[in-house]
């Protein structure tokens, strides 16, 4: 947003308060769609499947029975591939999420100077 003239102060700071406000929502509202992410994965073989939420966590692991049959090697890879992979879709979603509103920023904000020019302004006007 562009400085104002003098007699558009109220209209920028409105407009300014505004758009603070739109953001903040906007950030309110994708931290809220974030904590419902839940990425999910399964093996191959339908035997292990897995789901995390937005932060990575896990949030649920099935084990078929039959998976017990596997080497605890193979049962070892199998497991940690799903919930990597539940991870790794969760994490997708999130950011997808955030990217939307990752570039939203607010106007600079007024410094001292424009402060200053507006006060100076204002004296001036009282004098003439």
């Amino acid at each position: 947003m562009p400085t104002p003239a003098p007699e558009n102060d109220a209209d920028y700071l409105a407009a300014y308060l505004d758009q603070s406000r739109q953001i903040m929502r906007d950030l309110r509202a994708a931290r809220a769609a974030i904590q419902q992410v839940e990425g999910r994965a399964g093996s191959d073989d339908g035997l292990v499947e897995a789901a995390a939420d937005g932060q990575g966590g896990l949030t649920r692991l099935r084990i078929d029975p039959r998976a017990m049959r596997l080497s605890e090697r193979e049962f070892g890879r199998k497991v940690t591939a799903v919930l990597q992979e539940a991870q790794a879709n969760a994490e997708r979603q999130a950011l997808e999420i955030a990217d939307k509103v990752k570039g939203r920023t607010l106007p600079e904000p007024l410094d001292e100077t424009f402060v200053r020019q507006r006060v100076e302004q204002a004296a001036r006007d009282l004098y003439i």
